[in-house]
């Protein structure tokens, strides 16, 4: 098994970034704040959040009960998971975890600071520490699971907008009210939304780049709307139509798949057209 580890410290954006490093390296296999996690299931153990204390919550994420950590050991002895990703504060944090969970060395070591930048960090910072507002990977009826009696509400509302609009991005997911904390409830970032759609639509042949990825709600509804450059002399059989189209269903697959919530529509425009990689500065907008 090969073990990443995403080390960072407390309130640094680590499950913002979780799943586009995850999509990136391959990783079906997360363990996160005491969860061992693929995709929108938990499919073992326990989180943190459910704790009485910090302390307590500290000691469930280091896998400090013996019962805990053979729950975790003996899914991935079944599982045989090829690639698992681990978020740990520090590196020791990350070999502890490892090796309460019977797991290997992590074999990388990616700091939070190597794929976020600077100002992301900051916010995530400023947010944990004014808002204690916390991250978790996870749709409601996953959520409801190892909450139980602990949501506060079943939400679609995540992304705030700046402050002079009013409205947020609708998402499918939940508020959740950690024991020990009065003001805790989860949320997931725009930007990685943003991140997420810029790997996946430069690696479908005819799309150079995403010019503009938004979020969209109205009436409870979510709109994903992209603005694409394309490079004619690439699209498959020159079908601009049947392009987009792909686009617009390979998004909202793995979208949805990468962060559990539900697209209602994806909007796919085609704002530039390049005869090749090398017409940017020529190109013209549609």
């Amino acid at each position: 098994m090969e073990v990443y580890a995403l080390v960072g410290h407390s309130g640094t954006g680590k499950s913002h970034h979780a799943p586009l490093l995850a999509y990136q390296h391959q990783i079906e296999y997360l363990i996160d704040d005491g969860l061992l996690i693929k995709g929108n299931q938990i499919l073992a153990g326990r989180s943190a959040k459910r704790e009485n204390t910090r302390l307590g919550a500290i000691k469930r994420a280091l896998f400090s009960d013996p019962d805990h950590a053979a729950q975790i050991r003996e899914k991935l002895a079944e599982l045989k998971p090829e690639r698992l990703l681990l978020l740990a504060t520090s590196r020791r944090m990350a070999d502890a975890i490892a090796a309460k969970l019977g797991l290997p060395k992590p074999a990388h070591y990616i700091q939070i600071e190597d794929i976020a930048t600077p100002e992301a960090i900051k916010t995530a910072l400023t947010v944990r520490q004014k808002e204690n507002r916390h991250v978790i990977p996870l749709p409601t009826f996953a959520v409801k699971k190892d909450f139980p009696g602990y949501i506060v509400a079943p939400l679609r509302s995540f992304f705030s907008f700046p402050a002079a609009h009013s409205e947020k991005v609708a998402v499918e997911r939940s508020i959740v009210r950690p024991v020990y904390s009065s003001l805790g409830h989860f949320y997931i970032a725009e930007h990685v939304i943003e991140s997420l759609v810029a790997h996946i639509v430069t690696r479908i042949p005819g799309v150079f780049k995403p010019l503009r990825v938004a979020i969209q709600t109205n009436e409870r509804k979510v709109t994903l709307k992209v603005d694409l450059a394309l490079i004619l002399g690439e699209i498959p059989g020159g079908n601009l139509p049947l392009l987009l189209r792909h686009v617009q269903q390979v998004i909202k697959e793995k979208i949805e798949y990468l962060t559990g919530f539900y697209l209602d529509s994806v909007d796919i425009t085609a704002k530039r057209l390049y005869l090749d990689a090398e017409e940017e500065p020529e190109a013209k907008e549609n």
